[in-house]
C-alpha cells in the first residue's frame, strides 16, 4: 500500500488517449494500480473523474477521497483477473434475490412489498424473459434455471470496470434484479436504494430509528450511489 503513503509530487493530472482507452498521468507519468498495472480506463468521463481525484489531493494521497480510483484499481487488479468467477458469484444472487422473499404479516408490510417489488419482477420478466417467483418467508426456494441463465448472460457480458461497480450494486442491495434495473435505467439509483431497504424502513416506522444503524446505512447509501455513477461512466452514459 505504499502508493497511498505518497506525498503530492505532481502539479497536474491529465487524461491522455492510449491504445486501450484513456490513461491518467501525473505530470506526464502514467498512474499505476497497487499491482503495478497501468491505470487505463475505457471512457473519457471515467478518466476525468479519476483525474479530478488526483487533482484534489493536497499534501498526501488520501484514498478515502478517491472512490473512482479505488474502484478502477479493483477492476484492473481483481475483477479483470477473475472475471468469470466474479460474474458467476453475482449472477447467483438471482436464485435468492431479496425481492423474492416476502413477509407473511402484517398485512400492511405485505401490501407494501407487493406494490413496490412486484413491478420490478415483472420488469425483469419482460426485459430479460426471466420470471422470478416471489414467496412468503425466508426458506430457500430455487428459481427457474432458464430464467437465471438469461439473467446471468447480462452479468457475464459486462466489462471488468462495469462488473466492479455492479458488484457493489448487487451486494449492498441483496438483489440482482435491482442492480440490473439501475444499470438499465429502469430505476434511478436513489429509488433502488430505497426499495432495497423497504423492510428496514418499515421497522424504523414501527420502532424508531437506531442511530448507529442509520449511520451505517448512510455510508452504504453513498457507496451504492457511487457504484451507480461509476457504472454509468464506465459505459459512457
Amino acid at each position: 500500500m505504499s502508493e497511498w503513503a505518497l506525498k503530492r509530487f505532481w502539479k497536474d493530472a491529465t487524461v491522455e488517449p492510449v491504445e486501450d482507452g484513456y490513461a491518467i498521468k501525473l505530470d506526464g507519468r502514467g498512474v499505476k494500480t497497487p499491482a503495478k498495472t497501468p491505470l487505463v480506463v475505457p471512457t473519457t468521463g471515467l478518466a476525468e473523474a479519476i483525474a479530478d481525484e488526483w487533482r484534489a489531493q493536497e499534501d498526501k494521497v488520501n484514498p478515502a477521497l478517491m472512490p473512482f480510483t479505488r474502484t478502477s484499481n479493483s477492476a484492473l487488479d481483481k475483477v479483470a483477473t477473475q472475471h468469470a468467477e466474479v460474474a458467476e458469484m453475482l449472477a447467483a444472487y438471482g436464485d435468492s434475490d431479496l425481492l423474492c422473499y416476502r413477509a407473511d404479516r402484517p398485512a400492511e408490510l405485505v401490501a407494501r412489498q407487493n406494490a413496490e417489488w412486484d413491478p420490478l419482477l415483472e420488469w425483469a420478466a419482460e426485459a430479460f424473459d426471466a420470471r422470478l417467483t416471489a414467496q412468503p418467508g425466508v426458506m430457500y426456494q430455487a428459481q427457474d434455471k432458464a430464467a437465471l441463465d438469461r439473467l446471468s448472460q447480462h452479468v457475464h457480458g459486462q466489462s471488468a470496470f462495469e462488473l466492479a461497480a455492479f458488484h457493489d450494486l448487487v451486494a449492498m442491495s441483496g438483489s440482482l434484479v435491482l442492480a440490473l434495473a439501475v444499470v438499465h435505467g429502469a430505476r434511478d439509483p436513489e429509488t433502488a436504494w430505497t426499495l432495497s431497504r423497504l423492510d428496514e424502513t418499515w421497522n424504523e416506522e414501527q420502532w424508531g430509528v437506531d442511530e448507529d444503524a442509520a449511520a451505517t446505512a448512510a455510508i452504504k447509501r453513498g457507496e451504492f450511489l457511487h457504484a451507480a455513477r461509476y457504472h454509468a461512466l464506465a459505459t459512457g452514459a
